[in-house]
């Protein structure tokens, strides 16, 4: 199931650009898409607890921001198409 871009509802948290502390560093593991699977539902948006996943429109995939990522692997375990792995940092 594809949810509209239009439909998506803000995050509860606000993405500020502005933001000094950077929390990629702490990540032992890290998300990669691939867009072969990918499916645009944006759940990975959705449920990024730290706003790391970005949705630039309705038409392009969504691109992790490995400056906030912690590798958490949420947007891994909710994806439904498991277009999403998580790979060891080296």
């Amino acid at each position: 199931m594809t949810i509209p871009f239009d439909k998506l509802t803000p995050t509860p948290i606000t993405y500020d650009k502005e933001m000094k502390l950077k929390t990629g560093s702490w990540r032992t593991f890290k998300p990669v898409i691939d867009n072969e699977k990918c499916i645009k539902c944006f759940i990975c948006w959705k449920f990024c607890p730290d706003v790391s996943v970005i949705v630039e429109d309705e038409d392009s995939f969504p691109e992790i921001n490995y400056e906030y990522c912690k590798g958490c692997g949420i947007c891994a375990h909710e994806c439904p198409k498991d277009a999403i792995d998580m790979e060891k940092e080296v």
